[in-house]
């Protein structure tokens, strides 16, 4: 039995005002959603001397990049729990309790008590509390992810993509560049590792007060509108027995033999994506202390420019996937990162000067972002409403954990710093591989967010 979700009746109208709410809601949800993970990253070396202290410094950094990876596997449980639900209640309800809660557990992490306070118990909370937060960002993902690309017209979906996917990612790590160099200023040297650190992640309460201020106001996507009227209609026509037909269980669905395949495939895409995302963007920071030796005020500023490049060039690229394609955008973009990633990451070290440091920098964060800002919409495209939050979450948060572990496999392999750029090279070439073969395999999809229907 079939059931065309989507094309019983008309998309429900929907005006201007609660399209741009929509889009800038998804951008902003995802941004803040990165901006407090990416506190970790610009932290790393201070939290790895306090919470996982060893005498190796690549060991302890391995093991801060080991608890930001932990995050990173819970977020598939969080798109099975909040996809699910905004599958079946809506995409608002999910978006505003996952914002919410990844705010609020990242300013716990400021008040937490370092191992020279409490000993081992300090590392054991500081894993649990990454292990509840990485619930909320999974959730984060299944909602903002969705109702952006939902509510907007076709020609303008691959835009979309790329703005609250990498975007989204960009400005959420322009946020957190500039809380840095904030944070910088205000405590300078020794008093950083005191209490600038902490003052980072308290900063997450910002977020969630932000969140919920501008998600209480939106509007549910118009797919997602259409889908409940659809449901709530036949179980009126049918005594309430129809309401089966739809999907009982997205989760459920999203894993049978119809759509396990579709998963499976995705997650070629996701993980070169996110792979290359982390080993970029995500690994900047630390190499530029810890490689370039860039100083404090340089190294923010370059991410502050770095970012604002993210933001550009991932619209750009999803923008360019309207034009020649999902598919195309994907297998030129991954032919681009396959020789140029590696190459970047060689000359870096050999830089004479912070400007040509600062260049290499934005050439790397640029081409780590174009990879995945047609993901989202192409995620979209692959899944009908009914299970299009979780399908679209799963798919992008399994890709992105595998992709998140990446910098402490990196970490672990590289003993010395000095190791770092060859051993860089070597990952983002591997992954760049495997990012084209899912271009390749994966079929066209632009156009089909409308027409998909459940298989059964």
């Amino acid at each position: 039995m079939s059931v065309a979700a989507q094309n019983g009746a008309a998309v429900p109208a929907i005006d201007q005002r609660q399209v741009m709410g929509a889009v800038f809601a998804s951008c902003l949800g995802w941004a803040l959603d990165l901006f407090d993970l990416f506190v970790l990253l610009y932290v790393a070396p201070v939290v790895g001397r306090l919470f996982f202290p060893s005498e190796h410094a690549m060991l302890s950094l391995a093991a801060v990049y080991a608890s930001f990876a932990v995050t990173l596997l819970m977020r598939p449980l969080g798109s099975a729990l909040f996809g699910s639900y905004a599958d079946r209640h809506g995409r608002k309800g999910a978006m505003i309790i996952a914002v919410v809660g990844v705010g609020l557990s990242t300013a716990a992490f400021g008040a937490l008590p370092t191992v020279h306070q409490v000993g081992l118990a300090a590392p054991v909370i500081f894993l649990a509390l990454r292990l509840v937060q990485g619930v909320f960002v999974g959730g984060v993902v299944a909602s903002t992810h969705t109702i952006g690309t939902e509510s907007v017209a076709p020609k303008y979906r691959g835009a979309v993509s790329g703005l609250i996917g990498g975007g989204g990612a960009g400005m959420g790590a322009l946020l957190a560049s500039l809380t840095y160099l904030v944070m910088s200023s205000l405590f300078p040297g020794a008093a950083f590792e005191t209490w600038g650190w902490r003052c980072m992640f308290f900063t997450g309460i910002i977020s969630s007060v932000l969140g919920l201020f501008v998600f209480n106001s939106l509007e549910e996507s118009p797919l997602w509108k259409k889908l409940a009227a659809e449901k709530a209609a036949k179980a009126a026509a049918q005594n309430h027995n129809a309401s089966a037909e739809i999907v009982r269980s997205p989760l459920k669905t999203l894993f049978s033999r119809d759509y396990r395949s579709i998963l499976f495939v995705n997650l070629l895409l996701t993980i070169g994506g996110g792979s290359g995302y982390y080993l970029t963007s995500g690994y900047l920071p630390t190499f530029l202390k810890v490689v370039s030796h860039a100083p404090d005020g340089a190294t923010a500023a370059i991410l502050v420019i770095c970012s604002v490049t993210v933001v550009i060039v991932s619209v750009a690229a999803g923008h360019l996937s309207t034009f020649i394609g999902r598919k195309a955008a994907f297998v030129w973009i991954g032919l681009i990162r396959l020789v140029a990633l590696p190459g970047i990451f060689l000359l870096l070290p050999t830089a004479q000067s912070v400007t040509m440091v600062g260049v290499y920098a934005v050439v790397l964060s640029a081409l780590g972002s174009a990879g995945y800002a047609p993901i989202l919409i192409f995620l979209n495209e692959r899944f009908p409403t009914a299970i299009r939050a979780t399908g679209t979450g799963l798919s992008w948060n399994i890709g992105f954990a595998i992709g998140g572990m990446m910098p402490t496999f990196v970490s672990l392999v590289a003993r010395e710093t000095s190791q770092l750029p060859v051993t860089l090279a070597i990952f983002v070439g591997a992954i760049s591989v495997i990012f084209l073969i899912g271009a390749f395999i994966v079929p066209e999809t632009r156009g089909r967010l409308e027409h998909a229907a459940l298989r059964h």
